[in-house]
């Protein structure tokens, strides 16, 4: 199922698919939901990126460093670090780099 939008709600992370109810949740602690996709959500914990499944399944996680994520489409996510902006699929492997 696809994911339509994530919400946070007081100490929850919501997933909601394509047919406007809830797919699953999951606990947010320190978590803060910094992009979604149709496949994929990113999410920035403390000093890591991770992304996620529909089914709030851990995919991969990175050192955020000082890395900001910056949007999240398709079937990837763009981060700012220094001077770059990088552009990263799902399993947090590099696509594109371009100056920004």
């Amino acid at each position: 199922m696809a994911i339509a939008d994530v919400k946070t709600d007081s100490s929850w992370i919501i997933v909601i698919g394509d047919s406007g109810k809830e797919i699953k949740r999951m606990g947010k602690n320190r978590k803060e939901v910094a992009g979604i996709t149709g496949s994929f959500f990113v999410v920035v914990d403390g000093s890591w990126i991770i992304t996620y499944d529909e089914n709030c399944k851990e995919i991969k996680r990175m050192g955020k460093n000082k890395k900001e994520v910056r949007s999240a489409a398709g079937f990837s996510f763009t981060v700012k670090d220094g001077s770059w902006l990088i552009t990263y699929d799902k399993n947090c492997k590099e696509q594109n780099r371009r100056s920004g």
